[in-house]
């Protein structure tokens, strides 16, 4: 027989008015529905933990933020939640996360690139962020550093990203430099003289132009990042459970936009988690849900939109972020550029970059859009790498002409196929719903940034560190993308 977790809900507040539509306040509503569940946690807290059925394997019955997601993203957000909580340890977060081996999921399946070279100053800032971040990862008081365990070593490799450009694109190339300096990142154009120089392993023909990152730009280890995130908001009073959100309980509200426009919008009250392997579930009533799922984030939108529309609400947002499965390749090449490698990004978008000291190198690149491969399972295309990618890794070193396979992984990219970036910020229609994803390939590297920006508009309403205001899912609304020229 099914059970179901339903022991110390919160009581039934007051009944939601009906007749002319009210002011869009937002942050109010969060603030107010915030304050309620700190009321209802200090009076049932006794009681929760009598009941004997709560254990660190099953969720708490309350948390006043849900992430949907327990990969670098959503780790992020739950250590800066309890990081700027007003008060310490009066936030209940819980991070839900279906595949604790995380075997599949996107975070350890990186290759693992931090870089400056964008063309928006907001992902420029929140890379130079991350940076920052990075190198100060052990700081006890302010970052990742626990006290009583060892240091992190995240294992970073400062050796730089590599962008190569043809006649056509470096004008482009040029402009992009300039907007990276204005935010203060240390990037030089090289000249095809210049660049056969500093690498000498490097055949320039058809590059007309080259940008070269000085500092806070290489790779570095994505699983240790996640662990790193995980141990300290675990240590921070972060709850977690493996389990996947599977519905939503929905209040709706007749609201006036800014604009004046009637619209009925909706307000997630519980959020049901199905256990692994198991017809059991539990139902956590919750103040915020933060969609932190990735590549699967648009299934968790469907979830509420498809709530909301079977009952009042008649618009329906359709988030734009779907799944992208991308090929990543290992190769031994002893004659390779070693140690004096970037990341290096070719003309043709194909990219490598070291990967130890032993004359390995990792690499890959993106299909064109008709030959998008299945998402149904990870298995890798060995064919892709010999007629697409070694040909122009071939051309552009030649060393790599007697390059030998030694292994290869697949992984998921959240691919926002509207314009390849983050989506920052509340649904427009489902009140209390936060999306974090979209990132399209380059959110390991901004994590600690965007998990900062999501915290603060939780908690202070407002992206306050860096305004990321242009990554709003409104933009989806006005058909107006935010276009990115760096993806890689």
């Amino acid at each position: 027989m099914m059970r179901t977790c339903r022991a110390l809900l919160p009581r039934p507040g007051r009944r939601l008015r009906s007749g002319p539509g009210r002011l869009w306040d937002l942050p109010g509503d969060l603030q107010k529905t915030v304050s309620n569940f700190q009321n209802q946690l200090k009076e049932n807290v006794t009681n929760l933990f009598k009941n004997p059925f709560f254990d660190e394997k099953r969720p708490p019955m309350q948390a006043e933020v849900v992430i949907a997601g327990g990969g670098v993203m959503g780790w992020s957000v739950a250590y800066w939640l309890k990081a700027l909580e007003p008060r310490k340890n009066t936030l209940r977060v819980l991070v839900v996360e279906r595949d604790t081996t995380y075997s599949r999921a996107s975070t350890v399946l990186s290759v693992g690139g931090i870089r400056q070279q964008f063309s928006l100053p907001e992902n420029i800032q929140m890379s130079r962020y991350s940076a920052y971040f990075l190198r100060t990862i052990n700081v006890c008081q302010e970052h990742l550093g626990v006290a009583g365990e060892p240091a992190i070593d995240i294992q970073f490799n400062p050796s730089g990203y590599l962008f190569l450009a043809t006649e056509e694109r470096a004008a482009m190339l040029e402009e992009n430099v300039s907007i990276q300096r204005a935010e203060g990142s240390e990037v030089i154009l090289l000249s095809p003289t210049q660049l056969k120089k500093k690498f000498p392993w490097l055949n320039t023909d058809g590059v007309a132009l080259a940008s070269y990152g000085l500092e806070d730009e290489g790779w570095f280890d994505p699983w240790s990042l996640l662990t790193a995130f995980r141990r300290k908001a675990i240590s921070m009073g972060v709850h977690h459970c493996c389990g996947e959100v599977t519905s939503f309980t929905m209040a709706f509200y007749d609201t006036v936009t800014p604009t004046g426009e009637e619209r009925t919008v909706s307000h997630i009250k519980y959020a049901r988690i199905q256990m692994p392997d198991s017809l059991e579930y539990c139902q956590v009533a919750c103040a915020i849900v933060v969609n932190a799922a990735g590549a699967w984030s648009r299934k968790l939108t469907e979830i509420a939109e498809v709530e909301s529309s079977v009952s009042k609400t008649k618009q329906i947002f359709k988030l734009p972020v779907e799944p992208k499965k991308r090929y990543v390749y290992v190769w031994h090449s002893p004659d390779g550029p070693g140690l004096n490698c970037p990341m290096l990004i070719d003309t043709t978008g194909a990219y490598f970059r070291r990967e130890g000291l032993g004359g390995n190198y990792v690499g890959g690149m993106s299909p064109a859009e008709d030959e998008e491969p299945d998402i149904q399972d990870l298995e890798v295309d060995h064919e892709f790498f010999q007629e697409k990618v070694w040909p122009k890794l071939a051309h552009r070193v030649p060393a790599f002409e007697s390059l030998k396979v030694k292994g290869s992984w697949a992984g998921y990219y959240d691919y926002n196929t509207f314009d390849q970036n983050a989506v920052l910020g509340l649904h427009p229609t489902v009140l209390n719903m936060v999306f974090v994803t979209g990132f399209s390939g380059h959110g390991l590297q901004q994590s600690p940034a965007a998990g900062r920006a999501v915290a603060e508009l939780i908690l202070n309403k407002k992206f306050e560190t860096i305004n990321l205001s242009r990554f709003s899912a409104d933009r989806f609304l006005s058909g107006e993308p935010v276009l990115e020229r760096n993806i890689v």
